[in-house]
């Protein structure tokens, strides 16, 4: 389902799915509830305080042992919501080889 003007198809959760957000260096954690997700993010309300998002990119850990996550940038918060993108490894590369190209 489509709906805040999202591109992508976005599901909402009906029961609340835990999930925790942890630095990308590993050394904050954050457990949060999440709203709604789509292929390329997600909406999540987080516990605790915010002040570890400003970071921009951390990881989404989809289960307790953080065998399955996602890797995240920050891209708006109000109040105890946050929105994330999913960084895709393959759109990292080819930003960069098309950086590289620009620049030859």
């Amino acid at each position: 389902m489509k709906h805040d003007g999202r591109k992508a198809l976005r599901v909402r959760m009906d029961h609340k799915q835990a999930v925790n957000l942890m630095g990308s260096d590993g050394t904050w954690r954050r457990r949060c509830v999440l709203l709604d997700v789509s292929q390329t993010g997600a909406k999540i309300e987080v516990e605790g305080t915010l002040d570890v998002l400003q970071a921009k990119e951390f990881f989404m850990l989809l289960s307790s042992t953080g065998l399955a996550y996602r890797r995240c940038e920050l891209v708006w918060i109000d109040g105890t919501v946050a929105g994330v993108h999913f960084i895709n490894p393959d759109s990292r590369k080819k930003s960069a080889n098309a950086t590289a190209a620009q620049s030859k």
